[in-house]
C-alpha cells in the first residue's frame, strides 16, 4: 500500500512558524517537524503550550511518535524537540550540517571550548539522499541550504517539509541573510525542490497571515512552478538573487533570533544553569549592525 501521509500543521502566530505532524495511516506512526518551544523576549519566559497542543493531537489521533525531526536551527523560535522528546520516549533528528551552524555561532557568542560542535545534542544526524522510514512511508533527505547553511528537506513520499526556503506562492521564498546564508544556495535548492513531481504537497515553514486570519502554508510543486511570484518559470537565476538580495537587504533581524540561535544550536536546549538555578541568554553587542 502507497497511502500518503496524512498531514496537520500547527500555528504559532507569534513568529508565524509552522509546526507539522505526518503520519502513516496504514500503521499510526508518525514524526513531529519543527515544534515550537513559547518563548517571550519581553519578560525571559518560557511556555509549552505549542508543544503540548501537539502532544494533545498525537494522543488523541493515535499516532506512535517515532521521530522528533528540526529541518535547521531556527532563528525566530526556540525549538520544543527536546521537550517533546522527554514526553514520548522519541529520538530527534536533524542534517548533519548542523556542525557548521554551530561553529559559526559559537564564534558570534564566544562560547569557547566547552561548547560541543558534534552535533552530539541530536540523537541523529542525517545526510544527503539519506532514507529512513515513518511505518511504511519512506522519508528522504534533500540537503537544502541557503536560508541556513545547514537546512534540510523531509520529502515523504508525495509531501515535503521544505522549511525556510520557500513561502505560499504569493509572498515568494524565505530570506537568505542570515550568518551563514546565501541567495545563490536558495535558488539552487529551490530548484531542486521545484523538480520533485508536480502533485508533491510542499509545506513551508512560515506564513505571517493578519490578525484573524488563518495561515497559508501548503501548495503542490505545479502551483509555485506557475504562481509563485519569486521562483516561478521563467524567473531566472540572476533575477531571483537580485530581488532577493534587495528584499532581504530591507529586513530586520527576527526579534528573538539572538536567543533563539544559542538555544537551538544546543538542541532546543538553554545554557546550564547558573549557581541560582536559572539559565542566562548572552547577547552579542555590536557583532550586527541596527536595521
Amino acid at each position: 500500500m502507497n497511502a500518503s501521509p496524512i498531514v496537520r500543521a500547527f500555528f504559532d502566530r507569534p513568529t508565524g512558524s509552522l509546526q507539522y505532524v505526518f503520519h502513516d495511516p496504514a500503521t499510526m506512526k508518525g514524526a513531529i517537524v519543527d515544534p515550537v518551544w513559547n518563548f517571550y523576549p519581553e519578560a525571559g519566559a518560557l511556555t509549552t503550550e505549542s508543544a503540548d497542543e501537539i502532544l494533545n493531537y498525537v494522543r488523541a489521533a493515535g499516532i506512535e511518535i517515532v521521530w522528533i525531526l528540526d529541518t535547521h536551527p531556527h532563528a525566530d523560535h526556540f525549538s520544543a524537540a527536546p521537550y517533546l522528546s522527554e514526553k514520548l520516549g522519541t529520538p530527534r533528528g536533524i542534517g548533519e550540517k548542523v556542525t557548521g551552524v554551530q561553529k559559526l555561532w559559537k564564534g558570534l557568542y564566544n562560547l569557547g571550548d566547552g561548547f560541543a560542535c558534534d552535533g552530539s545534542q541530536w540523537d541523529r544526524l542525517f545526510a544527503e539522499g539519506e532514507e529512513f522510514n515513518v511505518g511504511d512511508i519512506s522519508v528522504r533527505i534533500m540537503f537544502s541550504p541557503g536560508h541556513t547553511l545547514a537546512s534540510i528537506t523531509y520529502v515523504a513520499r508525495d509531501a515535503a517539509f521544505v522549511h525556510d526556503t520557500l513561502m505560499k506562492p504569493a509572498s515568494g521564498t524565505s530570506r537568505a541573510d542570515f550568518p551563514g546564508g546565501d541567495s545563490a544556495e536558495l535558488w539552487a535548492s529551490i530548484r531542486a525542490i521545484l523538480d520533485l513531481p508536480p502533485q508533491t504537497r510542499l509545506y513551508v515553514g512560515h506564513d505571517y497571515p493578519e490578525d484573524g486570519a488563518a495561515p497559508e502554508y501548503m501548495a503542490t510543486v505545479a502551483e509555485h512552478r506557475l504562481t509563485n511570484r519569486h521562483v516561478k518559470d521563467g524567473i531566472g537565476r540572476d533575477e531571483f538573487i537580485a530581488a532577493r538580495d534587495a528584499r532581504d537587504a530591507t529586513l530586520k533581524l527576527p526579534e528573538r533570533m539572538l536567543a533563539a540561535l544559542q538555544v537551538n544550536i544546543r538542541g532546543g536546549r538553554l545554557p546550564e544553569a547558573e549557581a541560582d538555578g536559572h539559565s542566562y541568554l548572552k547577547i552579542p553587542v555590536g557583532k550586527f549592525e541596527a536595521r
